[in-house]
C-alpha cells in the first residue's frame, strides 16, 4: 500500500474518533446520582399498635435507625450510661400511638406502683365515682358518650307521681373517665356499654352524687365538644324541668 493512502486511512479514523468524542460530550449525563448515605441514630419506636391506657412492657418497645436530621426534639435516643426500655415499663399511654411511630415521653404517664390509670389522670383535688346506668345505652346519649366526654347529670325522682315529675339537671360539663370497664376507645372500635359510668367531680359533688343515687335515677347529657371545654363541673343550681302529665303540670 501506497505510503499516502496509509496517511489518509490513518487521518480518516482519526478524525472519526474526535467526531465520536466530541458528539459524546455534547449529549446530556442521564444517570441517576446516588444520593451519600445519610446519619442516622438509634431511636424508641412503638413495636406495635398503642390504644390509649395500655401498660407498656419492654417487648412494646424496639429501637430503630433514623435520619439524624429528621429527628425531632421529645424522641428518645439511644445514649450510653441509660436504658430507657427498663425506665418506660410500666407506664401508661396517654395518646394513641402507631407502630413504628417514634416513642415521645409527653405521650406516657408515669405512675406509683401500684397507682392504676384513673387514679393518675385524675386532675389534683378531684375524685372518681362510678354511677349505674343502663346497658342499652338510654342513660347515656344512646351509646355515644365516651371516655373523655363532657355531660350533664340529670336526676328524676324514682317514685311515680300522678300530676307529673321534676326532672332536674344536678351536675354540669362533668368529665367521663369511664364506661363500665373500658376507659379509652381502642384503635377506633366503639367502647363497649357498662352497667357504671365514672365521672370526675369534687369530693362535695361526690357526696351529692351518692344520695341522687339512693332516690333518684340518673342520665347522662352529652356536651358538645366546642362547649365542653376543659373546666371543672359546675353546680346547675335550682335548674328544673316539669314533665307535664294528664294535661296537669306537676309542682314546681
Amino acid at each position: 500500500m501506497k505510503p499516502a493512502r496509509i496517511l489518509m486511512l490513518v487521518f480518516a479514523l482519526a478524525a472519526g474518533a474526535l467526531a465520536y468524542v466530541l458528539a459524546d460530550s455534547m449529549q446530556p449525563d442521564t444517570r441517576e446520582a446516588r444520593p451519600a448515605p445519610a446519619d442516622s441514630e438509634d431511636v424508641l419506636v412503638a413495636a406495635a399498635d398503642w390504644p390509649v391506657a395500655k401498660l407498656l412492657a419492654e417487648s412494646d418497645l424496639v429501637w430503630k435507625p433514623w435520619p439524624s436530621s429528621m429527628i425531632q426534639p421529645g424522641m428518645i435516643r439511644r445514649r450510653a450510661g441509660g436504658d430507657p426500655v427498663a425506665d418506660l415499663r410500666g407506664a401508661f399511654v396517654r395518646q394513641p400511638v402507631l407502630a413504628g411511630e417514634p416513642v415521645r415521653r409527653d405521650k406516657l404517664l408515669r405512675t406509683a406502683r401500684n397507682s392504676g390509670y384513673v387514679a393518675a389522670t385524675l386532675a389534683p383535688g378531684m375524685r372518681a365515682i362510678a354511677i349505674p346506668i343502663d346497658a342499652q345505652g338510654l342513660a347515656t346519649a344512646g351509646g355515644f358518650i365516651f371516655p373523655n366526654d363532657r355531660v350533664d347529670i340529670l336526676s328524676a325522682p324514682r317514685a311515680e307521681v300522678a300530676e307529673g315529675q321534676v326532672v332536674r339537671t344536678l351536675l354540669s360539663n362533668v368529665r367521663v373517665l369511664a364506661i363500665g370497664q373500658n376507659i379509652a376507645e381502642r384503635a377506633g372500635e366503639r367502647v363497649l356499654m357498662g352497667a357504671t359510668a365514672t365521672l370526675e367531680v369534687t369530693p362535695e359533688q361526690s357526696e351529692r352524687l351518692l344520695l341522687a343515687q339512693r332516690t333518684s335515677s340518673l342520665a347522662l347529657a352529652l356536651r358538645a365538644l366546642a362547649d365542653a371545654g376543659t373546666s371543672a363541673p359546675v353546680e346547675a343550681g335550682d335548674s328544673i324541668v316539669s314533665v307535664v302529665r294528664y294535661g296537669a303540670q306537676g309542682a314546681k
